[in-house]
């Protein structure tokens, strides 16, 4: 942004006590409102930098005005300003503690402003001491728009106490009366003080604002979608601000009329800045007015076809953010692209669908002069002229305004517009009529919603199609979090029929709902929750439709919180009369409510900045999971390289399927004899252990070779003498499971044989007379209950018993197992070459030899 320095002349004048309360009938010296172009430039430049700061995206207007205020109150030598939360109150036009309990800790928190704060007798933030950081970081900062001099920095104050000094009484009894707007106080309060200040801003030495360019909203007029520009709000919301301020004749729309009285384009005016240079809103009407007259140029306020240039101007433009609400055909003054911030290209600002004559309307590619006034009102709305041509009706000599014509004189683009002309020929948009195409006249299909949206049938009827998906979206949303309140599903359309029947009866019915898709969405389909219990829907529970019982205990909390500050107030003064101890007793409740309120929004930043702990520890553990599984993967893409220990064949990860089969195979052969010596050899003799221990490897060798024959007379021998290493698998498969069905044979085989030793039938026979001997038994030990129960207790003592002494004899054999091995192992190979040289050869060993 450019900056120039403002002429010494706009600063060095004397100050006056001048805030403004209505017109002002000549220009003052010295007049705050009284701006040059390049001092309005250069503060309008600065309240527009300090606005745009990112710590106030989202903020109030409430915080932006508190943040212009403080800024206009900067010492420049400094930059800290103190004041009092009161004292800033009076200034946004609310109250102490709203100030202290939302504006201040929005100041803190976003950064802008440097708060530090001076508590009060009852805790509250009394004195403050504000530091407006971007402000004092730019000092010297050659060419910043917050780089301020000290006269600038009086010439600001000045201003903003001329706009909304809230007024003063001196104790020498001068009164200084507030400034424009510095009586205004209560809700909106601040917004309309920050509009003012932004017109006045705005506004040039006529008092008139330049107004935005751009299509707009045709229910709201160009005059509120400037106002919702500057402000950055919505038109609805621009228009309200304007409405207020206009209320009180704060700024007016003046709207100009033809020498034919018909209306032509607004003006939007503050007399007040007008006043203050000694003109009026009168003299801008007349200058507007003579502009008119002159057939030299094209309206400046129409859009700029390829035969007229938009009007360029050097002062600030309002930002162009959008603020349309619907699209739809605007009056004259805001159809057309009003002072473009855009060169022309070449292409017509407004459609030629939306064309019909009117003003505003652009040139297009004929190069020509405006078309008389009127030359498109006569036209036939069904186009019947068969005679019709493109040429101009004045060209051709046509009737004047006010005469009647022979034969309406309807051209070729006209009729071609026509078409799509609603009643009474007034032009509609393609995109209007593609919404009114959408549009349902009846409840959606889906029986949820026609029970959830009946109550409001004819409000439904009302709303554009998109205007329709949006309430039907939201509508769904909301039944599908009703139906997580309730215990049993399917109340969801019920309940929000209820609400939207008491929401129906609050307004007094749907006659009396002007704008039903806000009310749907901001009234109607919203639960109003009045505690912290989310089944409570204004003090009535969603899931039982009793009263709320936490909404009652709120009442009775603040209820006794009122008895209390009562009893304190009567302790304390209790000389107060009735009217003087009802104001001190609200007083101290609204301090009580501001210092909870701080304290709420403290323990809310305290659980987001848990929240945000937390999210940060999972994203932590999950980042830590993952790279554990990158790293495990890696390894198994290692492992799975490796060839194999026993054969060594590639890519087996160690050890291949058909050598831990045999692994495995060999095993369990060892665990089977080993169960076969426990279940019938001698332990204490080592030749007895032996033939066991060969006997049971012999059954298990016949075993596999029996079970590799069958497979062998099931399956395609070639197959497998073609691919031997499917051969070699299947071997080892084949022999891993006769194997493991070994083992289990060998074990029930054993605990067979130990069942009927000495050991378990002493124990079969104690569990058989012990269950004869239970009271139920007594008195008849030989029946065939009590036999049939003995006996079953007997062999599961016999079981019992045999698994006992099996896990007892194998441990044994382990023993001396492992005793033999270590012997064998220590024996030097002297000691031991003799005894193998004397052991016979078997067959293949013999041949070998023999070979």
């Amino acid at each position: 942004m450019n900056t120039v320095a403002a002429p010494a002349a706009a600063f060095a004048r004397p100050r006056t006590e001048f805030p403004l309360t209505g017109p002002i009938p000549e220009r003052a010296a010295g007049h705050p409102l009284s701006l040059g172009r390049d001092a309005r430039a250069r503060l309008g430049g600065a309240v527009r930098a300090l606005l745009d700061l990112a710590g106030l995206d989202g903020a109030s207007d409430a915080v932006r005005l508190a943040v212009l205020v403080l800024a206009s109150r900067t010492p420049s030598e400094t930059g800290v300003v103190k004041i009092h939360t009161s004292e800033l109150g009076r200034w946004l036009g609310l109250s102490a503690s709203y100030t202290a309990s939302n504006v201040v800790p929005m100041l803190r928190r976003s950064g802008v402003v440097s708060v530090e704060t001076a508590e009060g007798d009852y805790g509250q933030n009394d004195g403050l001491k504000c530091k407006v950081l971007p402000l004092w970081a730019a000092q010297d900062v050659v060419g910043h728009p917050l780089n301020l001099a000290k006269k600038e920095y009086a010439t600001l104050w000045r201003l903003l106490h001329a706009v909304m000094g809230p007024g003063w009484k001196h104790r020498d009894g001068r009164v200084t009366p507030a400034g424009l707007i510095g009586t205004r106080t209560g809700r909106g309060a601040a917004t309309d003080r920050l509009a003012l200040l932004l017109l006045v801003l705005e506004a040039r030495e006529t008092g008139r604002v330049r107004q935005c360019g751009g299509t707009v909203d045709s229910k709201r007029g160009r005059a509120a979608a400037t106002v919702a520009r500057l402000l950055g709000c919505t038109a609805s919301a621009g228009e309200r601000v304007l409405e207020r301020l206009e209320a009180r004749e704060l700024v007016l729309r003046v709207r100009l009329k033809t020498r034919s009285r018909m209306a032509n384009r607004s003006r939007l005016m503050v007399p007040a800045v007008a006043a203050a240079h000694g003109r009026t809103v009168a003299d801008d009407v007349q200058e507007d007015r003579a502009e008119d007259l002159e057939p030299e140029f094209s309206d400046p306020d129409d859009a700029a076809g390829p035969g007229g240039a938009p009007e360029t101007e050097t002062e600030p433009q309002v930002s162009g953010l959008p603020v349309t609400d619907v699209t739809g055909v605007a009056e004259p003054d805001v159809a057309a692209a009003l002072h473009t911030d855009h060169p022309h290209l070449g292409t017509p600002v407004v459609p030629p669908q939306l064309s019909c004559g009117f003003s505003g309307e652009g040139r297009r590619d004929e190069g020509r002069r405006p078309e008389r006034a009127g030359a498109g009102e006569d036209q036939a709305v069904d186009g019947e002229d068969p005679a019709a041509g493109s040429v101009s009706p004045v060209a051709e000599g046509g009737p004047l305004r006010g005469e009647q014509p022979k034969k309406s004189p309807v051209s070729e683009r006209s009729g071609q517009r026509a078409a799509g002309a609603g009643v009474g020929g007034r032009p509609k948009a393609v995109g209007w009529n593609k919404a009114q195409r959408q549009r349902r006249v009846g409840l959606p299909a889906r029986t949820a919603l026609q029970v959830a949206l009946g109550p409001v049938a004819g409000l439904w009827a009302q709303l554009s199609g998109w205007q329709q998906d949006q309430v039907q979206a939201a509508a769904e949303a909301e039944i599908k979090r009703l139906e997580g309140l309730l215990e049993h599903p399917g109340g969801g359309p019920r309940l929000l029929a209820e609400r939207l029947t008491d929401r129906l009866e609050e307004t007094g019915g749907e006659a009396l709902v002007d704008r039903p898709f806000p009310w749907l969405m901001r009234r109607g389909l919203v639960q109003r929750q009045a505690c912290s219990d989310r089944r409570c829907d204004d003090g009535i529970r969603l899931d039982s439709g009793a009263d709320c019982e936490m909404c009652g205990n709120v009442v009775h909390i603040r209820r006794a919180r009122r008895a209390k500050i009562a009893a304190q107030i009567d302790r304390e003064l209790p000389g107060l009369g009735d009217s003087e101890r009802r104001r001190v007793l609200e007083d101290r409740l609204r301090e009580q409510v501001a210092i909870e309120a701080e304290d709420l929004l403290w323990r809310q930043e305290q659980a987001r900045a848990e929240q945000a702990h937390r999210d940060a520890a999972r994203a932590a553990a999950r980042e830590r999971v993952e790279r554990e599984r990158q790293e495990a993967a890696a390894a198994e893409a290692v492992r799975q390289a490796l060839p194999c220990e026993d054969c060594g064949r590639d890519q087996a990860a160690g050890l291949c399927e058909a050598c831990d089969h045999r692994r495995q195979t060999e095993a369990l052969i060892g665990e089977a004899a080993l169960i076969a010596v426990a279940g019938s050899a001698d332990l204490t003799d080592p030749g007895s252990v032996a033939a066991v221990t060969s006997e049971a490897r012999t059954a298990i060798g016949s075993g596999i070779a029996a079970a590799w024959q069958e497979f062998l007379q099931i399956t395609d021998v070639a197959a497998l003498e073609a691919d031997p290493k499917a051969a070699r698998d299947a071997y080892a498969f084949t022999a891993f499971e006769t194997a493991r069905q070994a083992v289990q044979e060998f074990q029930d085989t054993a605990l067979a044989m130990l069942g009927r030793t000495e050991e378990a039938e002493v124990e079969a026979r104690r569990a058989f007379k012990a269950e004869q001997g239970r009271p139920w038994f007594q008195h008849n030990p030989t029946g065939a209950d009590a036999v049939a129960a003995a006996t079953q207790k007997a062999e599961a003592a016999r079981e019992r018993t045999a698994e006992h002494l099996l896990a007892v004899r194998l441990e044994q054999v382990r023993e001396q197992t492992a005793a033999r091995t270590d012997t064998a192992a220590a024996a030097p190979w002297t000691d031991r070459l003799p005894e193998l040289a004397a052991r016979p050869l078997d067959g293949e060993a013999a041949a070998a030899v023999i070979v």
